[in-house]
């Protein structure tokens, strides 16, 4: 049976810059990765060289038949030192969307994607009442350089990823679930590099707020204040790009008296946030799997049932109704800017996409503004906390001479993405 998409459907995937990129050498993160003893399993060192083979990328996406691609700017690179902009990275990231759009690939870009400058932190990091200032002044300088190639901004990704921080940790030390790479080691070693971390930050350690940090209310409101902030700067000196935020969702499900945990999580994942996103041109939706509580709360994924090597059960199915259901509560458009699978097993990720697209493919036919669907990822990268062994890549990277290999899941996808039908 051809399914077929709406005319003009966005087909891409989606990469972050400090994943990909390497040498962000003024990030937090790599500030955080280097330290000896660190509870990054490795560093990000060259990445996956995304910075220096970004034409080749885009090449490769548009040649496997994608129309878009979703990407961060790095505020790092641009503000590398507080209130100094580096002319040399805005012409890098010129460049870069110039190559998409020299390989009719439309580019969608992040803003801040976890990373973010070691003056930052230094200056209270998301915990702060500055920030959201000094955000809204790096995104209009990115967008009064860079605005009018740029059609779809997202400002923050998965801005409600910190209230789930300490939670997922928690249960990553249980049984490995994460949607986002931690490596957890004993006590011991994690309070001594939290000691050698706020050496290196000239900070006590409780008072280094990275983005993927635990966060207290006045932090989670500080990060949507700074979403607002941004959109109103992005308004002003780029009117004609559309603005939106990602949030991380997961499909919440419930068995009988497990109802009330279930509303409580969508209330803390999803519906708290409501109010900040009304003036947004759309809506940056991500998900990965499910997450089932009962009556004593969540429910860990069966024995035996197919898990991803995040942990997180293999369940794809969940993309269709968290779209459901954000639109429901949420009547913008909605961009799927990530969904994806880590797995050796390319042949699942395949099975993954197909499941996936039949889910979204459903909701466009109810009339759901989906406007398009960006895959995670583009490469095989840098996950976070947890290294480089973790594929979640269309392409593969052998990293010892950054060679590029499109696996058949590519191939697969490009061709749906090139006819607009998947085929059931």
């Amino acid at each position: 049976m051809r399914k077929e998409f709406p005319q003009g459907f966005y087909w891409g995937a989606s990469t972050s810059a400090h994943q990909v990129e390497g040498n962000n050498v003024h990030s937090d993160f790599w500030l955080m990765e280097n330290l000896e003893g660190s509870i990054f399993k490795e560093p990000s060192g060259d990445a996956v060289d995304h910075y220096r083979r970004y034409r080749e990328d885009i090449q490769l996406m548009a040649e496997l038949g994608l129309n878009s691609y979703r990407f961060s700017i790095e505020w790092a690179r641009i503000e590398p030192e507080e209130g100094c902009f580096d002319q040399e990275a805005i012409e890098h990231y010129r460049d870069m969307l110039a190559a998409c759009h020299e390989n009719n690939i439309m580019p969608i870009v992040t803003l801040h994607h976890f990373t973010s400058p070691q003056w930052l932190i230094r200056a209270g990091g998301w915990e702060s009442e500055a920030t959201p200032s000094s955000f809204a002044r790096y995104c209009e300088k990115v967008m009064s350089e860079l605005g009018e190639m740029i059609p779809y901004a997202c400002t923050i990704n998965e801005a409600n990823i910190s209230i789930g921080i300490a939670k997922i940790m928690k249960r990553h030390q249980a049984q490995g679930n994460a949607q986002v790479g931690v490596n957890l080691g004993n006590m011991a070693s994690i309070q001594k590099y939290y000691m050698a971390l706020g050496q290196a930050f000239g900070l006590h350690p409780q008072q280094i707020h990275s983005f993927l940090g635990p966060r207290s209310e006045q932090g989670l409101r500080i990060i949507f204040q700074a979403h607002e902030a941004a959109r109103e700067a992005i308004r002003r000196v780029s009117p004609h790009t559309k603005v939106g935020i990602t949030l991380s969702l997961y499909d919440i499900q419930s068995i009988p008296g497990g109802e009330s945990h279930a509303a409580h999580a969508l209330q803390e994942e999803f519906l708290q946030f409501l109010p900040y996103l009304q003036e947004d041109d759309f809506f940056g939706l991500q998900n990965y799997t499910r997450y089932i509580y009962g009556p004593d709360g969540y429910i860990p994924p069966a024995e035996d049932a197919e898990k991803t090597q995040m942990g997180n059960e293999f369940y794809p199915e969940g993309l269709e109704a968290v779209i459901r259901y954000v639109h429901k509560h949420l009547h913008k458009p909605i961009i799927v800017t990530e969904n994806g699978v880590a797995t050796d097993h390319d042949e699942r990720r395949i099975v993954f996409i197909d499941r996936a697209l039949n889910g979204v493919h459903a909701c466009v036919e109810d009339g759901i503004p989906v406007l398009g669907y960006m895959h995670w990822s583009l490469l095989d990268n840098f996950e976070w906390q947890l290294g480089f062994a973790k594929t979640f890549g269309l392409i593969a990277v052998d990293r010892s001479t950054q060679q590029r290999f499109p696996k058949p899941s590519a191939y697969h996808y490009g061709n749906i993405a090139r006819s607009n039908v998947l085929q059931d």
